[in-house]
């Protein structure tokens, strides 16, 4: 029986592309860096805001032009993380469905926390999610277990009472290092093939195929 479901963020519940693309490439511009496609960023979001920028940037940059690039783009994304970004078609409502039927509602994101509870609150409202976790300092980054481990602890569910449900490869393994299911979102930034190899243990193509999964293992 599912009593928690833990969501990743962007490319699962919201389509935050537009907005990450943007926040970097400006910073890039205003640096003197050339541009990257917009398709690129599919693959450089995944594993937190300074790989993001070290992907973005060109191949053997150092590590203090990283962070100070970092640092510049979280000013930028700061005021624009909301410019573009929405959620997925029927997301809100498959979500409502979930909490309705009794089942806890989390995010994991490796998105840095402040931005994560931030796009939560006013994409999803303050009451729909039961916990929220971003990047934290100190805190390894997804496909570490921790970030799944702390919200289980949370919400007091044993690992065969929760899934994960995301659109990476990333997403796949978190699941897999903490000892639990992983549903994979095929309409995400990466597309069902990288969930498939990654061993996903189902592929929703649309929030109907959560919605019928996880109530289907309530009942």
């Amino acid at each position: 029986m599912i009593k928690l479901a833990i969501f990743d963020l962007d490319g699962t519940l919201i389509d935050s592309l537009g907005d990450l693309a943007a926040a970097v490439e400006y910073v890039l511009a205003q640096n003197g860096y050339p541009p990257n496609p917009f398709e690129s960023y599919r693959y450089f979001v995944g594993n937190g805001a300074m790989k993001l920028i070290e992907r973005a940037l060109p191949e053997g940059t150092g590590e203090a032009e990283i962070k100070r690039i970092h640092e510049a783009f979280s000013t930028r994304y700061r005021e624009h993380c909301l410019d573009l970004t929405k959620p997925y078609d029927r997301i809100p409502e498959m979500l409502t469905k979930l909490k309705d039927a009794g089942i806890k509602l989390a995010v994991a994101s490796n998105k840095p926390d402040e931005f994560s509870k931030k796009i939560v609150e006013q994409v999803f409202g303050v009451n729909l999610f039961d916990s929220v976790h971003g990047k934290r300092d100190g805190v390894p980054t997804k496909p570490s277990r921790e970030i799944v481990d702390s919200i289980m602890c949370e919400q007091g569910t044993l690992a065969e009472e929760t899934i994960f449900i995301g659109d990476s490869d990333v997403d796949v393994q978190t699941a897999r290092n903490a000892g639990i299911k992983c549903i994979g979102c095929a309409w995400g930034f990466r597309g069902a093939e990288e969930l498939k190899n990654a061993g996903a243990d189902f592929i929703a193509y649309n929030s109907n195929d959560i919605d019928e999964f996880l109530l289907e293992a309530v009942e």
